[in-house]
């Protein structure tokens, strides 16, 4: 394998180290059950010896009777505490990566399926589990028993004992065979899973776009495919699995077999009592009981440590800075000091990546409306994305209230923003929750207020639990998601207000209600639209002109349609009046 078992391991037992102490427990509690067990064969060998000697029998079949209950008791402790460490292991992987995935920033997060980062979090922790918890203590108990086993039947007989361990090398030959070949199967059917699940979490997301293109059947094939490649791994590890569980079964049983014939070659020799016998028959059906527990521990660690793999491969998702990286306390802020300002900025989604744009010089007054148009692919969103700092410039500096964006927090910088994204997606929980995402300290007359400013109060107080109605994307129209997201804005009262098509998927009649929201929002504050539909922005105090990642003109309705080309070709494409009403 190109990874070596060593620092596989490690990153295992990263996760099992917080717990070590009561791994230890553990640990300690199964070998004192184990202890137990390998002691109940000598003891029946002392009552087998009693029955011939016509002594008493109520010392050793109290011994009997105590070890199972004992045993019991110790047994009983060691799964919970284990099961108990199980599930804590998970909820703490759990919770580190959903932490992660949500302070990652964005570009880290979308170049992943969503699907593959929800198996990671659902399906990977689950084989996390069994491996840090059970498999550890397993291996190592397991491992004890078959050596205490093994010594305890030197003890009885040295000649049975080699005829033993032969069995043994055989099986422990074929485990070295054929373990790393499992261990790789099984990591490939778990990569195949995860890529099923984000493919899966696409198709089901587009489940409309699918069904009206009638590419149901292909898309069932494509996702299919990851899922066949899967089951081909796991019945790949799976008959490895069975060749190795056959190995040890077939090699104990002849072990038994030939037990028996020396045995009782040796028992009619004189050179060992028939208790012994018994005895050492004992051990040996007992001897599958940890070879099982070694080959099923065993394999349960291969998934464990592919698991630990792809959870620990979070970790490498870059994410935001919780804190500034410089700077000092700026000073209270002039009224004409612009809110925003870009100078000489140029940004890329990659390392190796085409600039999405470049050059850009933009000022954003403290109040007014700024909007940007341009043709797809201009880099209007990018210029959101950067404000936002979803992306960082890869040169030039940002500025917020006259201080370089560097010494702002990620947190500090969005406090002072809200953003209507164009896709407008819903957050699960009700409408209540979704709009007090903005402010969760907002008043219910104030969730209304905002409700109305978009025309959404009727519609809302119309459904059976109001504000408290469960929102999917199943029961609102794209139009109400975005209204619904203009809200929440509105609610924040940001200094800057950030619109990326908001008015996209509005009627004539809703449409004028969300400019009214913006003029009224451009009096107090600043706005910043992001439109194709430049109806939305006529009105605008200024218009910025992008194409190819530039900004290439900017003014006023007037001042575009008489110098800029681009502009006035976008606005005759929508059959947009030259003159508009003051």
């Amino acid at each position: 394998m190109a990874t070596s078992l060593t620092p596989r391991l490690r990153i295992l037992w990263s996760f099992a180290r917080p717990h070590r102490r009561t791994l230890v427990h553990g640990l300690f509690l199964a070998l004192v059950a184990s202890a137990l067990g390998l002691a109940t064969p000598m003891v029946t060998k002392h009552v087998l010896d009693a029955l011939g000697s016509s002594s008493s029998l109520t010392g050793p079949v109290a011994a009997l009777l105590a070890l199972l209950v004992v045993g019991g008791a110790v047994s009983y402790r060691q799964w919970t505490l284990l099961g108990t460490l199980g599930e804590r292991v998970v909820l703490d992987a759990r919770a580190s990566m959903v932490r992660r995935f949500l302070r990652a920033t964005v570009p880290g997060v979308t170049r992943h399926p969503t699907g593959e980062l929800v198996t990671r979090v659902t399906s990977d922790t689950v084989l996390l589990r069994e491996a840090t918890a059970a498999s550890l203590v397993g291996l190592v108990n397991g491992a004890v028993m078959l050596v205490g086993s093994l010594v305890l039947m030197g003890v009885l007989d040295p000649v049975l004992l080699a005829t033993t361990l032969a069995a043994v090398a055989l099986v422990g030959a074929v485990f070295a065979f054929l373990m790393p070949g499992i261990a790789e199967a099984q990591q490939q059917a778990q990569e195949h899973v995860g890529r099923l699940g984000g493919v899966l979490e696409g198709s089901l997301r587009a489940i409309r776009t699918l069904k009206v293109h009638r590419a149901e059947d292909r898309m069932a094939e494509r996702i299919m495919a990851d899922a066949r490649a899967s089951a081909e791994h796991g019945i790949r590890a799976v008959r490895r699995e069975a060749l190795a569980w056959t190995t040890a079964w077939s090699g104990v049983n002849l072990a038994i077999i030939a037990i028996l014939a020396v045995g009782a070659w040796r028992v009619g020799e004189g050179r060992l009592e028939v208790s012994g016998l018994i005895a050492f028959l004992l051990y040996a059906f007992a001897l599958m009981d940890p070879i099982t527990e070694l080959t099923q521990n065993v394999t349960t660690l291969q998934s464990g440590i592919a698991a630990a793999e792809r959870i620990r491969q979070a970790d490498a998702l870059p994410t935001e800075e919780a804190a500034p990286r410089a700077g000092t306390p700026g000073e209270a802020m002039r009224d004409d000091t612009p809110v925003l300002e870009l100078r000489n900025v140029s940004a890329a989604y990659g390392p190796d990546a085409e600039a999405a744009v470049r050059g850009i010089d933009l000022v954003v007054p403290r109040r007014g409306h700024t909007a940007v148009v341009g043709p797809s692919g201009a880099g209007k969103t990018t210029l959101l994305s950067l404000v936002l700092r979803f992306l960082e410039p890869t040169t030039g500096e940002l500025l917020l209230d006259g201080r370089p964006y560097r010494e702002h927090t990620h947190a500090d910088i969005r406090a002072r923003l809200a953003y209507v994204e164009q896709d407008t997606p819903v957050v699960p929980g009700t409408i209540r929750d979704n709009l007090l995402l903005a402010r969760p300290d907002a008043t219910t007359e104030e969730l209304w207020r905002v409700l109305r400013d978009v025309r959404l109060a009727e519609k809302v107080d119309a459904l059976d639990g109001g504000l408290d109605t469960p929102l999917a994307a199943a029961n609102v129209s794209g139009g109400e998601r975005q209204r619904i997201a203009l809200a929440r804005a509105l609610l924040a009262a940001p200094d800057v207000l950030l619109l990326d098509e908001v008015t996209a998927q509005l009627d004539g009649l809703t449409e004028a209600a969300v400019q009214e929201c913006v003029r009224s929002r451009a009096d107090t504050g600043a706005v910043v639209t992001i439109a194709h539909r430049l109806s939305t922005v006529v009105e605008a105090d200024t218009i910025v002109v992008m194409e190819a990642g530039r900004i290439g003109a900017r003014g006023r309705h007037e001042e575009l349609l008489a110098s800029d080309t681009l502009y006035r070709e976008l606005v005759e494409s929508l059959r947009i009046p030259a003159h508009t009403a003051a």
